[in-house]
């Protein structure tokens, strides 16, 4: 008998969305984390971070190097980052657990200071993020990979408003991506058996 997950079904005949393939942490990442509502502020602020480092390159690069950027970036507290100044950036540039690009580095920091200036008027990160999408996660029904837009017009008035606000690498498709990785839009394939999972959270 094949292994089970911690929701009793086994493990190998799981019906997953084609793009976490057959990578363990893939599928872990796609398994607990992607498409679940989110309003963590560190957890949501971690995710927009990770995402802007991700941009030009493979999720799963950014994934295998998660532990790298909690270790560098303080544990994705904003406080911290915001106050990291040209030493700390020569030192990230040095780091091989995270992407040294010095661009993203500096845009992490940068945005770290752009959440701080967000939290100061509005109750937190959450609420400000998912305005967006009127507090509650888009359902979408796709059945193929192919029906996934790569961004929205929800996702163009976020990244505008996100760029007007102080962030960096914040692009319509970054965004687009944020959404999903967060659960504010739930884009699991109605075959995937996460499909559910997350719609039932968010009801």
């Amino acid at each position: 008998m094949g292994a089970r997950g911690h929701d009793g079904m086994n493990i190998t005949t799981k019906k997953r969305c084609d793009w976490c393939g057959h990578d363990p942490l893939y599928q872990e990442y796609h398994d607990i984390e992607w498409g679940m509502p989110n309003f963590d502020d560190r957890q949501l602020f971690e995710f927009l971070l990770l995402e802007g480092a991700q941009a030009g390159l493979a999720w799963i690069t950014v994934l295998k190097k998660r532990e790298g950027y909690r270790k560098a970036f303080s544990q994705f507290d904003p406080e911290k980052i915001a106050k990291y100044d040209k030493r700390r950036c020569e030192r990230l540039m040095q780091n091989p657990g995270i992407i040294r690009n010095r661009l993203k580095i500096e845009s992490a920091i940068s945005n770290a200071r752009a959440y701080l200036k967000i939290v100061e008027n509005y109750a937190n990160f959450a609420e400000y993020i998912w305005q967006f999408v009127d507090h509650r996660p888009v359902q979408n029904r796709f059945r193929s990979m192919k029906q996934v837009p790569a961004n929205t017009p929800v996702s163009d008035v976020m990244s505008r408003q996100l760029k007007k606000d102080g962030f960096r690498f914040v692009g319509t498709t970054i965004c687009y991506a944020y959404m999903q990785a967060t659960g504010m839009v739930n884009d699991h394939l109605v075959t995937c058996f996460r499909h559910e999972v997350c719609r039932q959270a968010s009801a």
